[in-house]
Order: structure tokens, then C-alpha cells, then sequence
């Protein structure tokens, strides 16, 4: 290896965040071409996640990693949310230290990469295309620390309303009302802006019977005369009461 290859690797290796993969196109960017790439590869200092797609060699990624590529080198306009971005800052009803199923979301016609699709991140990835909410909300988001790097998850309000939007099908009544109960700490600025964004009927009629069934504080803080909740019913679950406020079919047992 010569002189300036050395220092090329050791650039890469120094600089790259442990625990994130790499695209061939971001390295191609750094000034990697497809015969470094390859030479890397064959020398073992770097591993393939897939196809067009890298590690460092011995290196342990984990969805976090990926995600970090699919947001800062490929520019998806993707985000953890729903009840993942719960999740990870401790505010799920069952506190886990695995993440079992990473909730994805992203604008109808966004599609990932095939190495970020098949590779095996240990965790459930459940990719959600959805234009619940229009793309210019940036107080909707923050960043998340993970290892050295950061990746784009949802607020805990548009989180809870993400979340919401799942219920009854992959995300059960009962656990969603008993994470909404802990969530004392909500901005009204925040959930004002959401409720007023936010495009479907069944969510926002849904959170606010959550939010006020436990009373929440923040709840007085809010002007329900600038959301529109739509009109006529909407089934939740079978079998169920009417919240007659709001106009959902709730399960008898949060009647209070």
C-alpha cells in the first residue's frame, strides 16, 4: 500500500462514525472510488451490508447505523416515530432494552434501498408511508444521540399521534391508552400545530379523548375551536361505546 493509500484508509477509518454504514455512493463522494472500495473490502477493512453498502470491518451495526445513512448520506426524508421514538426516550408503558420493532416513516413514494431492506438489523423494521402530516413541520422532530452519531426521530407529540394512527390494527387500544396517560409533559405549542396539520379524523379524535380521559395538563392550554375534527362517527373497535364528544367507538372498559 503506498504512502497516500495508507493515508487515505486511515483518514476513512478515523473519520467514520462506529456503528453506521457507509454507502458506495457517499464513498465515492469522499474521493473513494470502486477500486478503493474493492481494496478495502479485500483487505478487511471494511465489511458489505449489501449491495452498494458498508461497514467497518468488526464493526457492529445496529438499525440506528442504517438509519443514519438513509437520512445524512441518501438525504431519505425518513424518521423514527410512533411509539419507537416512545420507545427509546423511556416513555413506552413496558420499558424494554431492546427495541423489538422500529417504526419508520416517510411520505407516500419514498421507497429504501434494497441493502438497508434485507440486511438483519435484529429488530422488526416496519417501513410506514403515510402523509398523515404535511413535510414542513421541523418542530415535530429532534435529534437523537445514539453512539457517535445522531438520527431524526419524532417529537413525543407527533410520536403519540403516529402512534395513534395504528390503532386498532398493529398497535392495541389498551397499551396506547396507558402510554398517552404518562405523557404529562407534552408542549400545547407543539400538539397545537399537530392537531391543526394533522389529516386524518380518527387520530386526532382519538388523542384528545385519550389526553382528556386522563386529564392531562396541557390539555386547557389547547384551542380545540381551531382543529377541525371532521363529522359523523368513527368506528375504532367493535363492540365497543361512543365516546359522544368526539364520536368514537371505544372499548366499554374506558368508560369512566
Amino acid at each position: 500500500m503506498t504512502t497516500k493509500n495508507r493515508t487515505k484508509i486511515n483518514k476513512l477509518v478515523s473519520e467514520w462514525p462506529k456503528g453506521t454504514v457507509y454507502t458506495a455512493s457517499y464513498l465515492k463522494k469522499l474521493g473513494y472510488n470502486y477500486d478503493l472500495i474493492r481494496f478495502y473490502k479485500k483487505s478487511q477493512w471494511i465489511a458489505p451490508v449489501g449491495n452498494g453498502a458498508y461497514k467497518l470491518f468488526n464493526d457492529t451495526v445496529e438499525w440506528y447505523g442504517g438509519i443514519y445513512a438513509l437520512q445524512e448520506q441518501l438525504g431519505l426524508s425518513i424518521h423514527v416515530g410512533g411509539k419507537t421514538a416512545l420507545e427509546i426516550r423511556g416513555m413506552s408503558h413496558y420499558l424494554s432494552e431492546k427495541i423489538y420493532r422500529c417504526f419508520l416513516y416517510g411520505h407516500r413514494g419514498i421507497k429504501l434501498p434494497q441493502w438497508f431492506k434485507h440486511y438483519n438489523w435484529n429488530t422488526k423494521i416496519h417501513f410506514v408511508t403515510t402523509n398523515l402530516f404535511p413535510k414542513s413541520l421541523p418542530d415535530s422532530f429532534s435529534n437523537y444521540p445514539h453512539r457517535d452519531f445522531h438520527i431524526r426521530i419524532s417529537s413525543p407529540e407527533r410520536a403519540a399521534m403516529e402512534m395513534l394512527y395504528h390503532v386498532p390494527e398493529e398497535q392495541g387500544f389498551d397499551e396506547a391508552q396507558k402510554i398517552m396517560e404518562n405523557l404529562f409533559t407534552l408542549r400545547p405549542a407543539i400538539v397545537q400545530n399537530l392537531l391543526e396539520n394533522c389529516k386524518l379524523i380518527k387520530v386526532k379524535r382519538l388523542f384528545m379523548h385519550m389526553a382528556e380521559k386522563h386529564k392531562l395538563p396541557w390539555v386547557d392550554d389547547l384551542n380545540l375551536a381551531k382543529v377541525n375534527f371532521g363529522s359523523g362517527e368513527r368506528l375504532i373497535v367493535r363492540n365497543g361505546r361512543l365516546d359522544k364528544k368526539y364520536k368514537i367507538t371505544v372499548p366499554k372498559e374506558t368508560e369512566l
